[in-house]
């Protein structure tokens, strides 16, 4: 078991950090961020449990969901962000924040949040969907969320990590990068 970070005096300095582990689905957003948590021993929110059932209904038929859908799941995720941010707490979410626009609403919640963008081939993608059982996210949806997908840009702060890598080695990486003040 990897030594957790925890630092009271960086809690109570306000230094205390919000991660967002983010891409399409299927990507590893929930394992990464779970384990990143755990390690920073900070909550982990999982996006997907934020949704409407409109919106699970939805994905589950096989239908995109548009930016209308989204907005009201992006505020809400925004309100678990700005609650952490205001009581500087950290915190690590895995949300598919695949729009610059989506990461634009949540980085309103905290100026200095964090994105992780978990990067990889379709193939690998579509396989790793396909192994998981009962998800309400078929693969017929992955398309669409490529072609939504707008990477981090200028101005965003974070970083790519390849999904080739072991969860272990990408945790690690965001670490060594982010996760010391």
């Amino acid at each position: 078991m990897k030594e957790k970070l925890k630092d009271p005096a960086r809690e109570k300095s306000g230094n205390a950090r919000r991660y967002v582990v983010m891409g399409v689905s299927g990507c590893g957003k929930s394992e990464i961020g779970a384990r990143l948590a755990e390690r920073l021993a900070y909550p982990h929110l999982e996006g997907d449990r934020y949704h409407s059932r409109h919106n699970v209904e939805k994905m589950a038929a096989g239908i995109p969901l548009n930016d209308d859908d989204r907005r009201d799941w992006l505020r809400t995720l925004g309100t678990e962000i700005a609650a952490a941010h205001e009581e500087s707490r950290g915190l690590v979410l895995s949300c598919s924040a695949l729009k610059r626009s989506y990461r634009d609403l949540l980085r309103q919640s905290d100026p200095g949040l964090i994105f992780i963008h978990l990067t990889g081939e379709r193939g690998l993608i579509e396989e790793r969907m396909r192994a998981r059982p009962n998800h309400f996210m078929p693969v017929s949806l992955l398309d669409s969320q490529l072609r939504d997908l707008e990477p981090l840009a200028g101005g965003e702060t974070g970083m790519e990590l390849d999904i080739r890598l072991a969860p272990d080695d990408i945790v690690q990486r965001v670490l060594d990068h982010h996760g010391k003040a």
